[in-house]
């Protein structure tokens, strides 16, 4: 048996935020306390996407959170919107600095910084430099490329200082953690050793989502979906999305499919836009929700009949692998993707859902239609249970604890 490690985590969201590194982090996270090791979260006051604390909380310069089986410390951070490249450096940058602060007192044998938030890679270099404590960089999104990719950054000089900073944090980890298998083909193309790089995908926690019924309280508090083919798409509206696209396709589904309903469930920094383009074009078959705390997701997915899961058309997008799809399989409901790449060869492989060429109004519409045919949706619902139990994220878990403790 492998001795006890103290590992030290730097992820700048956390429960009970609800994005994918939020939920990752704490449920790998929990299989590592259960598996006997030490681990100690550092993260921020809960405040994303909208950039506002949550409710029950209040800042200080550092507070523990005695609401997990394992300890979590919060620190104070400058709070702006997912929306803005300075605002959020500022905001990114000034939790690197206080993780760096507080984790430096924290006894560790490992340290682990996770992206997309680039400078909490930064905090996590610098802590094992003054600690003399090797640190773990793992890899959820290819920074400053994914920035651009939204036209948030143009390929100037500081983008090519970022890219420098960039391969130096890959040069300085121990090893690297990736989460699809062309972020590992792209990092080795910049010349760093394959045997530092391990690829652990992200899954799903098959005990939270079980397939079943839709939720009848959740139904009745939506009427509008009675009755309906509700396509659903949960997650943050943000600039990297492109949900503006289906907001202007679905209006010729109104006539044609008066049976499909559409909806959305989330905030992020383009929400407002899409409320306002859907007050706009005088929409009537969508549906927009807030934001959804992670333990009731699963009822929310229940009243989807398919998964929306859509990114803008760039390459950049083809290396990524968007963690909804798990949980949607896991509850065996049909994806249609806009994506292409990795995740669509996912989806084909296992004939989990459909595929549509990434803002392409007259494909999407098509793949809309197509999967109402009902021999067609049995035979994915089929593929989404396969799918979900080849990424039991319960497993991953351990395997990314192996990779952390093995020297």
């Amino acid at each position: 048996m492998k001795p006890v490690k103290r590992i030290l985590f730097l992820t700048d969201n956390f429960p009970p935020e609800v994005n994918a590194p939020a939920t990752r982090t704490y449920e790998h996270a929990l299989e590592w306390q259960n598996a006997g090791h030490e681990v100690t979260i550092i993260t921020s006051f809960p405040n994303y996407p909208k950039g506002k604390l949550f409710d029950g909380y209040k800042q200080r310069l550092w507070k523990s959170d005695d609401d997990f089986p394992f300890r979590v410390i919060r620190v104070w951070t400058i709070m702006f919107p997912n929306s803005g490249f300075l605002k959020r450096v500022i905001d990114q940058l000034s939790y690197a600095i206080m993780a760096f602060i507080v984790g430096f007192f924290i006894k560790s044998d490992v340290i682990v910084a996770t992206s997309p938030q680039f400078f909490t890679a930064v905090s996590g270099r610098w802590l094992s430099f003054f600690k003399r404590t090797p640190w773990i960089m793992e890899i959820r999104d290819l920074w400053p490329e994914t920035i651009a990719a939204v036209g948030a950054m143009n390929k100037g000089r500081v983008y090519r200082a970022l890219e420098r900073l960039e391969l130096r944090l890959y040069k300085s980890a121990s090893k690297l953690i990736v989460v699809t298998d062309t972020f590992k083909k792209k990092i080795i193309a910049r010349g760093i050793a394959p045997n530092k790089i391990s690829v652990h995908k992200n899954g799903v926690i098959l005990e939270k989502f079980k397939p079943g019924p839709k939720d009848l309280e959740l139904l009745q508090a939506m009427p509008e979906l009675e009755g309906k083919f509700v396509f659903g798409y949960i997650g943050t509206h943000g600039m990297t999305h492109g949900l503006d696209f289906v907001l202007k396709a679905i209006k010729q589904l109104e006539n044609s499919n008066s049976e499909i309903h559409f909806l959305f469930i989330g905030e992020g920094a383009e929400k407002r836009n899409l409320v306002e383009l859907s007050d706009k074009l005088k929409l009537s078959n969508i549906t927009f929700h807030p934001l959804v705390s992670k333990d009731v997701v699963a009822r929310y997915l229940s009243l989807m009949d398919v998964s929306l899961v859509i990114l803008k058309k760039s390459d950049t997008f083809k290396t990524v692998i968007p963690s909804k799809i798990f949980e949607a399989a896991a509850l065996q409901k049909p994806i249609l993707l806009g994506l292409e790449g990795e995740t669509k060869e996912i989806i084909q492989s296992y004939n989990a859902g459909l595929c549509f060429e990434p803002e392409n109004e007259s494909e999407f519409i098509e793949r809309c239609k197509n999967i109402l045919d009902n021999q067609r949706y049995l035979e994915y619902q089929k593929g989404c249970e396969k799918l979900a139990l080849d990424f039991d994220r319960k497993q991953i878990a351990l395997q990314v604890l192996e990779t952390i403790i093995t020297d």
